[in-house]
């Protein structure tokens, strides 16, 4: 049975350096690396499931020339979440959002250029 889609109002994306909001239910931090200068009692992160965030190579060759590769960054990523572990870490992360509020965070400063936008897709 193929899985319903994620309610867009309970997905929510932010900066993982912001201030935790009681608004952001869930706080799942879909960065490889953990943030740098943050203390995890800080970022009071529930989960942080690795794969759903894009391959240390794909990262790397991405900041390399996000401006010129993002459309090849978004296909490249795409298919790593059609992997059988980002597969199960979507349908677990769904059950998640379709239960209440989920705050993707990232250390990324650039939302919309980022793997959130592509990850929240795949989610709603």
């Amino acid at each position: 049975m193929p899985s319903r889609a994620a309610p867009a109002s309970h997905l929510r994306m932010r900066r993982v350096y912001d201030e935790p909001s009681p608004d952001d239910g869930r706080r799942v931090l879909v960065d490889r690396l953990w943030p740098r200068g943050l203390a995890k009692e800080q970022a009071r992160v529930d989960d942080w499931p690795k794969d759903l965030t894009p391959s240390t190579e794909l990262r790397r060759w991405y900041h390399e020339s996000p401006e010129d590769r993002h459309t090849e960054f978004v296909t490249r990523y795409e298919a790593e979440l059609g992997a059988p572990a980002a597969q199960e870490a979507l349908r677990e992360l769904r059950e998640h959002v379709r239960q209440g509020t989920v705050t993707l965070l990232t250390a990324v400063k650039d939302i919309p250029q980022s793997h959130l936008e592509v990850l929240a897709r795949h989610l709603r």
